[in-house]
């Protein structure tokens, strides 16, 4: 079994990869956050430090692209080719009310005939394998049949599956006699995306499709950054970790208070791998002022027992 860290806007950034690679070994490849090629053929000043050279990183990462444009996709992939990358991939899956009005991530779910149209164009000429992130529908999974044998038409290089359709976003149950109908209809690599917040989920996931080649995690890894390492997550090392992510990301982002609210976001999630803390929590969502913010940390890395596993409340 591969395992795959999902590429989460706002949470997984260059630095966070290089330094959970560093703190947490067991990961076989990090898929970014999305770039999103322009009319002007250009990458931002973000999306150039976020796409640093392969060769730079001694871990596996997979560009992926945003865009419903072939010829857009094709100058990204042609950028992550020349950038010394083996692998770009597609997110037709994105459920964001913005990028769907563009007809972009899961809006191409809901043109069949331009997603044929567009995979057609784009494995004409690619200069990389690519592999495809999606949901399986728009409004309900009896789309997800048709869209299925149009993706399984394609020389795809994984599948990457999140059994959700774009109306469900991240709070509903799965849709798992979608993700099985994948399972028993298609000749592609498949990879389950969805939901694996502990080594329980992932076995269960394992377990019942035992042919299955790779799973995906999002924010159960942003909650349990050790989970897949050996051993599991050590406090002294998760610590360590969060400190370093405080530390680069405090020049980065031009001080330590917009560094301090990105590492809120991991919070979000990170929180639930500890055993109580309300008021700690409750003061570190609230404070503003940096050395607060480290004591605040220090006292729940000194003095929270962790949890045997993620309590994932934000699933409830």
């Amino acid at each position: 079994m591969h395992y795959y860290f999902a590429p989460l806007e706002g949470l997984t950034d260059s630095v966070y990869r290089r330094l959970h690679h560093r703190f947490f070994p067991g990961i076989h490849r990090y898929y970014m956050p999305f770039l999103s090629p322009t009319i002007h053929r250009c990458l931002t000043k973000k999306e150039d430090r976020e796409l640093p050279l392969a060769d730079s990183q001694d871990f596996t990462a997979v560009p992926q692209v945003l865009t419903r444009d072939p010829e857009a996709f094709l100058w990204a992939a042609q950028v992550c080719a020349d950038r010394g990358y083996a692998e770009v991939n597609w997110n037709i899956g994105c459920p964001s009310g913005t990028v769907v009005a563009k007809g972009k991530g899961a809006g191409m779910l809901a043109r069949p005939e331009e997603l044929d149209r567009t995979l057609d164009r784009i494995f004409s000429q690619t200069p990389l394998p690519i592999s495809v992130k999606t949901r399986v529908g728009v409004d309900s999974e009896e789309e997800w049949p048709a869209l299925l044998e149009i993706l399984d038409r394609y020389p795809i290089k994984e599948l990457i599956v999140h059994p959700r359709v774009r109306k469900d976003f991240y709070a509903t149950p799965i849709r798992r006699e979608a993700f099985r109908y994948s399972s028993d209809h298609t000749r592609l690599p498949l990879c389950y995306n969805g939901d694996l917040c502990c080594l329980e989920d992932i076995r269960r996931v394992r377990d019942q499709y035992p042919q299955l080649r790779s799973v995906m995690i999002g924010r159960g890894l942003i909650a349990d950054p050790g989970m897949l390492s050996p051993g599991g997550t050590d406090r002294e090392v998760l610590a360590a970790f969060h400190n370093a992510l405080l530390e680069e990301y405090i020049p980065l982002f031009g001080g330590s208070r917009n560094a301090m609210f990105r590492l809120k976001e991991n919070w979000h999630y990170l929180q639930y791998r500890f055993d109580g803390g309300e008021k700690l929590f409750k003061r570190l969502r609230k404070t503003t002022d940096i050395d607060e913010y480290r004591s605040l940390t220090a006292q729940i890395f000194q003095t929270l027992p962790l949890l045997p596993q993620t309590d994932p409340k934000w699933l409830k």
